[in-house]
């Protein structure tokens, strides 16, 4: 089970996404993020790569406030069992590996937003990060 001192403040820049995001879904969450004052749900990052798992929203916000760091749970993705990888139904995909993924990472392109989705074994920990820990 993960807990908050599982998560971690990493770079924003070393982390990869592999597909790009709504952006109104972004604005939506950069409004809540001012107003919360802080994130309050962590990333789920691959510690070997910086892959993006679960968050590609919150390190759009990141980026869009100018933050160098982010609250992010970080695991071994390719060998892990508490995550499992699934497509969404609309995904124009026909199946998807975790290398996959990670391969879409080390390009310089994205799939689709709601491509893939990561679900976990454990819950994510509620946390509060404040913007000023993060800048």
């Amino acid at each position: 089970m993960w807990e908050e001192s599982d998560v971690q403040l990493v770079l924003v820049e070393w982390l990869k996404p592999h597909e790009e995001i709504k952006v109104k879904a972004r604005d939506k969450l950069l409004d809540m993020t001012k107003r919360w004052g802080g994130y309050t749900k962590p990333l789920l990052v691959d510690m070997n790569t910086g892959a993006i798992l679960d968050g590609h929203h919150r390190l759009s916000v990141a980026r869009e406030l100018g933050l160098s760091k982010i609250p992010a749970i970080c695991l071994n993705y390719l060998s892990s069992e508490e995550i499992i990888l699934e497509l969404w139904p609309s995904s124009v995909l026909e199946s998807i590996t975790k290398s996959m993924v990670i391969d879409m990472c080390e390009s310089d392109d994205l799939f689709p937003p709601k491509t893939t989705k990561h679900t976990t074994i454990f819950d994510l920990p509620p946390i509060l990060v404040s913007l000023d820990e993060l800048k």
